[in-house]
């Protein structure tokens, strides 16, 4: 066999032994020898009839009418027979089987097909079939390269399964693996149905800025930076709270807004540093209409999406019909371990928590113990979707205190599966009441709480001009598709996750190219 007739017909099992380098620079020399040829391996457009999906829908119809079909995608599976060959052509929209003649598209169209390669962009015209085992085919009277790939796909038999590359390489993990496709199909459609349901409810989607002079709107570390024009430090939002209640003060009753918020925390199946939030603000409401406005919208999302109200989520089946059970921070406390922390000081509770062998150096108030007794012993219970309230007011400072106790404040968080889905509060309005908790955010931030929250002056002055009585929510949209596409890690449902350096050793792709140009 000669060698030409080798490179033209290596298959994905042979390329595997074949190191990187040499696969590429063999499929350049395939570019090359098409250019001398003034074929072009990389053109401009190419007119498509049908994506694969829709005309599938319409086979029976099309087959009998023998109608001109074109379509373009990669090749993802070549077998040669012959003068003939069979591959199967992916869009992004479906797979189809191809059916390609040298005596149909002739011989120079059918000596160029010899050449491609799996992972090849090409466009293809022609007739519906089905051949005798029963596959929907198209038989293939022309054929154009669109893209020549020079970079071999993962093998055909186990996929791209080395989770560290799909994320790092998501392109890649999209092209061999259709259900992560689907995957993001499905968040988006999760996104279109709140926006259609808070645009129902009178919701104004507004956009805040991304770079502030102060961060704040949440308990994090802050990503920093320096912009040089107006010389001065700037962070990158941790939350939108504070920019939205400020709309609120100038007027606008119901306000949210689709944000990118940043921080600079660690990375787990839960958390990633850049992440997607929903937050929304609504004047002359309290946490409770919040409440009932956020179980009504997940579940017409639920069902939008599902068609059901069930879902499947790992191990458990959760339900969205029932009404969400509202309990307490500190009744729950109570029910999982017998103790009422309400009636007890900070030194006490302190010494009640290190008997259930929960104890550390950030237990440095009453809020944070009851908090930490409260994640260990009834976080991991909550399964179906139950909303906990009523927090304790060191660790609520944007939250109005509770109209009964004012050692607490309204705000509750929704649990589903195990992880928190959503924050509200009745929010803080009195200027005064939020200096106050300022200075306290501020000895805590003296005391060694790093997520704690700075002075914002002019949150302070826009609070002076009077916000009405609010209610506030925000929630992960991240967490949320999580939880519907039935996944168990943000990595899964973010397109491009933050991932540490690789130190695999590997030659990156660039260098491999550079060096095939000074070859050149």
């Amino acid at each position: 066999m000669s060698e030409e007739k080798n490179r033209n017909n290596i298959s994905s099992e042979t390329e595997i032994s074949i190191p990187l380098a040499e696969l590429i620079k063999i499929r350049r020399e395939k570019v090359l020898e098409l250019q001398n040829k003034n074929i072009n391996p990389y053109p401009y457009s190419y007119k498509r009839t049908h994506q694969i999906k829709d005309a599938l829908k319409d086979f029976d119809s099309l087959a009998d009418a023998e109608t001109v079909i074109s379509f373009a995608g990669r090749i993802m599976l070549k077998r040669k027979m012959g003068k003939t060959f069979f591959a199967d052509l992916r869009d992004a929209s479906e797979r189809i089987q191809i059916y390609v003649r040298k005596d149909k598209v002739g011989d120079e169209q059918f000596d160029i097909f010899n050449t491609t390669d799996l992972g090849d962009i090409v466009g293809v015209e022609g007739f519906f079939f089905t051949t005798k085992t029963g596959e929907k085919t198209l038989k293939v009277t022309s054929f154009e390269l669109l893209t020549k790939s020079l970079h071999p796909l993962p093998d055909k038999h186990s996929g791209l399964t080395d989770t560290e590359q799909r994320y790092r390489r998501r392109y890649a993990d999209l092209i061999v693996n259709p259900e992560v496709r689907e995957v993001f199909r499905m968040r988006t459609k999760i996104i279109q149905m709140v926006r259609d349901y808070l645009n129902k409810q009178n919701f104004l989607e507004v956009e805040t800025p991304i770079l502030q002079p102060m961060y704040g709107g949440g308990n994090a570390k802050p990503f920093k930076t320096f912009y040089n024009k107006l010389n001065r430090d700037m962070y990158m939002r941790i939350a939108d709270e504070l920019y939205l209640k400020r709309l609120i003060v100038g007027g606008f009753d119901k306000v949210w807004e689709l944000c990118k918020d940043f921080r600079n925390e660690g990375i787990d199946r839960f958390h990633n540093p850049e992440f997607s939030m929903i937050e929304m603000y609504w004047a002359f409401a309290d946490y409770k209409d919040m409440a009932n406005l956020f179980e009504n919208m997940l579940r017409d999302v639920v069902f939008a999406v599902h068609g059901k109200y069930e879902i499947p989520y790992g191990d458990y089946e959760i339900n969205f019909e029932p009404k969400f059970r509202w309990v307490s921070m500190l009744d729950s406390v109570k029910e999982e371990t017998g103790v009422d922390f309400s009636e007890l000081s900070y030194e006490d509770a302190k010494a009640k928590a290190k008997e259930f062998h929960v104890e550390d150096n950030s237990l440095i108030n009453w809020g944070k113990v009851v908090e930490a007794m409260w994640e260990e012993k009834v976080e991991p219970t909550l399964i179906q979707p139950t909303f906990i309230t009523d927090y304790p007011v060191e660790i609520s400072p944007l939250a109005k205190k509770h109209r009964e106790n004012p050692r607490l404040t309204e705000r509750f968080e929704l649990f589903i599966a195990n992880f928190e889905m959503g924050n509200a509060f009745s929010e803080l309005n009195d200027p005064v009441d939020q200096m106050e908790r300022f200075i306290q955010q501020g000895k805590a931030m003296e005391a060694g709480d790093d997520e704690a929250q700075p002075l914002d002056d002019d949150f302070i002055t826009a609070l002076t001009y009077g916000m009405p009585p609010t209610a506030g929510l925000g929630f992960g949209v991240d967490r949320l598709v999580l939880l519907l596409t039935n996944q168990h890690t943000l990595r899964d449902v973010i397109f491009f996750p933050q991932m540490k350096e690789m130190g695999d050793g590997s030659v990156p792709v660039s260098k491999i190219l550079a060096q095939i140009i000074d070859e050149e």
